[in-house]
């Protein structure tokens, strides 16, 4: 490390104020930054937070808590993929997992190559620093969408969220919307088939000689919620693309179609554990998120809906679709959430109130958490402002009846 600590400090002139690439000296910074601390005191600004861990350490910590989700996804691409052409039983892990690994990197690149050309390009522009932010987003956007996007969709909408959705707004810290979650909202608008289509949640093509591009006749991609979105009576069997039953298990150890990180709770209750521990995510809101799914979906069960989604077992919605993935790495987004501890638990009731929803009473948007964080975005600082005016209120009527006495 101190080699390199060495030869950063040797080409740090160039590209400093004055140098020869000095045009590039956020771009050096950001990488300064990201290997080592800075040195450097804050500025004198008002009250500060005095902790060895900067925000880019948090950062990468999550980056780290999502590897499981993202491991897993990467092999049940390949999962799906040999189990739609009827080749599983023949094939091994490590065939599975490299043809699972191929289709996915080419979308983190892509994802991080656009979000962070635009920060890079937009900090040089303004002669900023640049943000950590997108070290977090553009690991969740590959994530989050099917396995079957074509990368220049990608591209287009990543692009879109980190201007639209962050940049215009100031960059890391100052958006109100979840980045990630825009993104997927631009190419659910933007592009239905490639996101509510059946065959995009399965990779369907050979992939650097790896598998058959050829599917199995009566072939469906659909993911469970898509199934009970389409259902015509009040129950659905729901089935994996080889017509097999899907079961409780299934759902939880992730073997079922979906978007590519956010199939395998446990997966996600690794990253979970990993951020409850470093305290970088609040578990008020992580368990206040499953809470207030599991109450709307258990109303539901006993509403009398003649719907297959009213109908679904309530800890089936808790284990299905992205209501998992989004309890635990999108509503405790630190920027876009509530920030009192009180209105966690409100926020994260609502997000789960809101999803389960969205999902039994519109068909036509069958995950129902994408959109229930982004309205739960929206109020989230509404929520902060009264529970911070109830604690007002009621500290100032113990000082009026202290007067008093």
């Amino acid at each position: 490390m101190n080699t390199l600590r060495n030869l950063l400090d040797k080409i740090k002139p160039t590209f400093s104020e004055g140098g020869k690439l000095s045009m590039f000296r956020s771009v050096f910074d950001g990488f300064e930054t990201f290997l080592f601390v800075p040195n450097e005191t804050s500025k004198p600004l008002g009250a500060q937070i005095h902790d060895a861990v900067d925000s880019k350490r948090i950062m990468i910590m999550v980056v780290i808590a999502l590897i499981p989700a993202l491991l897993f996804g990467m092999y049940n691409v390949g999962y799906q993929h040999f189990l739609s052409v009827g080749q599983l039983a023949t094939t091994g892990f490590f065939p599975i997992f490299w043809y699972g690994f191929l289709a996915v990197l080419p979308k983190i690149i892509v994802s991080y190559l656009v979000g962070l050309g635009i920060e890079f390009t937009v900090a040089q522009w303004k002669g900023e620093e640049i943000h950590e932010g997108f070290l977090v987003t553009g690991f969740l956007i590959p994530m989050i969408i099917p396995v079957d996007c074509p990368l220049w969709i990608l591209a287009i909408a990543t692009a879109f969220a980190v201007i639209f959705a962050k940049e215009i707004f100031g960059g890391t810290g100052m958006n109100i919307l979840n980045v990630a979650l825009i993104t997927r909202v631009f190419l659910f608008f933007a592009y239905p088939t490639k996101m509510s289509g059946d065959s995009v949640w399965i990779r369907t093509t050979d992939v650097c000689g790896i598998g058959e591009g050829q599917l199995i006749d009566g072939f469906s991609g659909a993911t469970p919620l898509g199934q009970l979105a389409t259902a015509t009576g009040s129950t659905v069997n729901l089935t994996d693309a080889a017509g097999n039953s899907i079961s409780i298990l299934d759902a939880i150890l992730g073997f079922i179609p979906g978007s590519i990180g956010e199939t395998s709770v446990i997966a996600i209750a690794l990253g979970a554990i990993l951020l409850l521990v470093t305290r970088i995510a609040s578990w008020k809101t992580m368990l206040s998120v499953f809470a207030g799914g599991a109450f709307m979906a258990f109303i539901f069960n006993i509403s009398g809906i003649d719907t297959a989604a009213a109908n679904l077992p309530w800890y089936y919605h808790l284990v299905l679709g992205g209501f998992a993935f989004g309890a635990v790495f999108m509503a405790t987004d630190p920027v876009t959430s509530s920030r009192t501890e009180c209105g966690k638990w409100v926020y994260g009731f609502l997000i789960g109130v809101m999803a389960i929803v969205i999902r039994v009473l519109n068909p036509g948007y069958p995950e129902g958490m994408m959109l229930a964080i982004l309205l739960m975005n929206l109020f989230a600082p509404l929520i902060d402002y009264y529970v911070v005016q109830r604690n007002i209120s009621k500290r100032a009527k113990r000082i009026a009846k202290s007067v008093k006495q």
